[in-house]
């Protein structure tokens, strides 16, 4: 059986954030060969082009995540109909040098959750145009729009609600289903 690596990055770097405790309830519905890892955001420095020349370690490692993953899971709250200004920087970094983006052919889901009724939408369709613009592969459904009520996740990721279970389970088997579709074909040696 083949064994997956996805990356995951949480949107909010928020102690509370319900977003984490999304990302959590993902990796523990995640289907038997999957491994969900975080792509942490927090530590990285406001981006400038200043950097491209020489990239501090942070901004390397996070890159080498995003290359080395399968796949890629960005779960993100929606502020102002958008995407927060700390995962935007973490994309800018994630799309420098210019030549060196990180997402380039990456399958990608995006989810989220907020106690809207409409969720993330507003803030998952800025995130979409953006990952299109580096050329990832965005997973088009399963969409993730999941309205957190109280009790739903548990702060280790427990999921109370098995049919929300078996919903985020299959966006994680529809990525698992991209990056296969999309792997480079294996060519026998001579």
């Amino acid at each position: 059986m083949t064994e997956y690596t996805i990356g995951y990055i949480v949107g909010s770097i928020s102690s509370t954030s319900i977003n984490r405790r999304l990302a959590k309830a993902l990796e523990k519905v995640a289907p038997e060969g999957v491994t969900l890892k975080e792509i942490p955001i927090k530590e990285l420095p406001f981006y400038s082009p200043d950097y491209d020349g020489n990239f501090p370690p942070v901004a390397q490692e996070f890159k080498s995540a995003i290359e080395d993953a399968d796949g890629v899971i960005i779960v993100t709250p929606e502020y102002s109909r958008s995407i927060p200004g700390v995962l935007k920087n973490a994309l800018d970094w994630s799309a420098r040098p210019y030549g060196e983006a990180s997402f380039n052919d990456k399958p990608t889901a995006v989810v989220g959750t907020s106690q809207g009724g409409i969720a993330t939408a507003a803030g998952q369709q800025h995130l979409r145009s953006v990952l299109l613009h580096y050329n990832a592969l965005v997973l088009g459904q399963p969409e993730g729009y999941i309205q957190s009520t109280p009790g739903l996740f548990e702060d280790d990721g427990t999921v109370t609600d098995e049919s929300t279970a078996a919903f985020l389970r299959s966006i994680i088997e529809a990525l698992v289903t991209l990056v296969r579709r999309t792997a480079p074909a294996e060519v026998p040696a001579a």
